[in-house]
């Protein structure tokens, strides 16, 4: 049988793109993109869902014959300081209604994206182990560490295979990003192809984690796609592309732009950057899916001008 995919949060930055590749992967007719507002020019099946209605949800399911949920929506870092209760609430009750229509519909599978926001100061900062110990300090990271194990759980009670990543900053030229303390490391590329000067809310020597949009979609498929004896981690398994700085981006866009003009003007995202892993490990998504990343630095930052310019500046 074919699957049948709902991606939810299909307008958000991984969405975006994500969409794209199940439609290439599992063809065009079977797979299902939903979010709050439907976007121009979308080619495909598109629902508008909210989900926090769980009926609406189970309506969509049933109407599409889903087999698989992606569940791609959720307010992230810096957006849900804003307001946290608030963040919390819509964060957690998607989630219990995707894993409820889940288990209520016997569906084969469930993506759950995670994120290295679940680590706190108590986990080591370099080469962070995949069981380091989560004291998340931010409301975002906090509702996805308590959404590992409501996954875990999931699958150990009821034997849904919910599988899940820990995405680091994602940087793609596919999408803008939605309101997370990497954000930076996306908009930078824009300001350089555009020539203006970036004001950076991180301090220049702050080194994260960070992943390449295209490995961020393949690490997605590949995770989704291996046998089910395959998967030992029922939480969420580390994900690392390349970690550096924003000192380290601006040298390596310099080759391309030498003016290029960067001032510094740390906010409250400084202190939440300071409390995540400057790298991570995941010798357990190698070990049992065969993970490997594909772009370093010097290699996206290639890639990002390109593309940009592309949309950026008209052929002649």
């Amino acid at each position: 049988m074919k699957a049948k995919v709902l991606v939810i949060g299909a307008n958000g930055q991984l969405g975006t793109v994500l969409v794209k590749e199940l439609q290439h992967h599992h063809g065009s007719d079977n797979v299902v993109a939903t979010d709050i507002k439907k976007t121009h020019n979308f080619k495909g099946t598109f629902e508008v869902l909210d989900a926090t209605n769980r009926i609406h949800l189970s309506d969509v399911v049933t109407k599409h014959g889903i087999t698989q949920i992606y569940h791609l929506a959720a307010i992230l870092s810096a957006k849900g300081e804003e307001n946290p209760l608030g963040t919390w609430d819509l964060n957690m009750r998607m989630l219990f209604n995707v894993l409820e229509v889940a288990r209520i519909h016997e569906l084969d599978k469930v993506f759950f994206p995670s994120s290295i926001a679940v680590f706190g100061e108590d986990a080591p900062w370099v080469n962070t182990p995949n069981n380091a110990f989560l004291n998340p300090a931010t409301v975002y990271g906090m509702s996805k560490a308590a959404g590992e194990q409501w996954a875990q759980y999931y699958f150990l009670r009821y034997g849904l295979d919910v599988r899940s990543l820990r995405f680091p900053g994602v940087i793609g030229y596919q999408s803008l990003p939605g309101g997370g303390t990497t954000d930076y490391a996306v908009d930078i590329f824009h300001k350089a192809v555009l020539e203006e000067e970036f004001v950076c809310f991180l301090n220049e020597d702050t080194t994260l984690p960070m992943i390449f949009m295209d490995d961020a979609i393949r690490a997605t498929m590949e995770l989704m796609e291996a046998p089910k004896k395959n998967i030992k981690i029922r939480t969420a398994y580390n994900l690392a592309g390349s970690s550096f700085s924003p000192e380290d981006i601006v040298t390596e866009i310099r080759n391309h732009y030498p003016e290029f003009k960067v001032k510094y003007e740390p906010d409250f995202r400084q202190d939440i950057a300071a409390r995540w892993p400057k790298s991570i490990s995941d010798v357990e998504a190698s070990l049992d899916w065969g993970w490997k990343p594909e772009y370093d630095l010097k290699r996206i930052v290639s890639t990002m001008i390109e593309k940009l310019k592309e949309q950026y500046i008209p052929h002649e």
